[in-house]
């Protein structure tokens, strides 16, 4: 069941996975799609200064924030009125973030890493059920890093309502989904 994000949302903010960066063909389709809501696409700072490897999630969490809030203070806005999120590790950051308090009106999940892939007790779920806004989870059906299955126990323990579409026989890349990922955002965020 489908549930969007309360309005009025005045933007969105994405990051990017690990390995990639803010200029990923779907955070693009995102923003696209959503125009003219103001969308920035962040790359964390590991990204900036040239480096492969992120760091530690405090520091990536703290770039959220940051990032987050100087989208608010850009547009005179409140924290709470901004849609968060991004791709694997970009939007684990983000809802670790709401997690330890940041406000924002809804998170936008795609290919949430549950585990590493190969590594199913390993999950990584200790701060779901501290998050109490509306999640979107957007996740491929063959994703390494977490069966439908897994994600929908993880999605269960998530406090806040949660809205779940998947890409049929799609991986954790979510390949040639970009126009699917970027509906089901504005689907998810709703008419502006």
């Amino acid at each position: 069941m489908s549930r969007q994000v309360r309005r009025p949302v005045a933007g969105l903010v994405l990051f990017p996975g690990a390995g990639s960066s803010s200029t990923h063909p779907s955070l693009v389709a995102i923003e696209e799609r959503l125009a003219p809501l103001p969308v920035a696409r962040v790359d964390f700072p590991y990204r900036r200064a040239g480096r492969r490897a992120p760091d530690r999630a405090p520091v990536l969490v703290a770039a959220v924030v940051e990032a987050v809030q100087q989208m608010a203070a850009d547009l005179g806005r409140s924290t709470e009125q901004l849609v968060i999120g991004g791709r694997s590790m970009g939007g684990r950051m983000c809802s670790m973030a709401v997690a330890e308090g940041l406000p924002a009106a809804g998170l936008v999940l795609m290919s949430y890493p549950l585990h590493p892939p190969g590594k199913p007790t390993q999950l990584r779920t200790e701060h779901l059920p501290l998050v109490r806004v509306p999640c979107l989870f957007v996740s491929g059906t063959k994703d390494a890093f977490g069966t439908p299955d897994e994600l929908r126990a993880a999605h269960a323990m998530v406090a806040g309502p949660v809205t779940a579409v998947w890409v049929e026989g799609a991986g954790h890349d979510l390949k040639r989904a970009d126009v699917a990922i970027a509906e089901a955002v504005g689907a998810f965020i709703g008419p502006r």
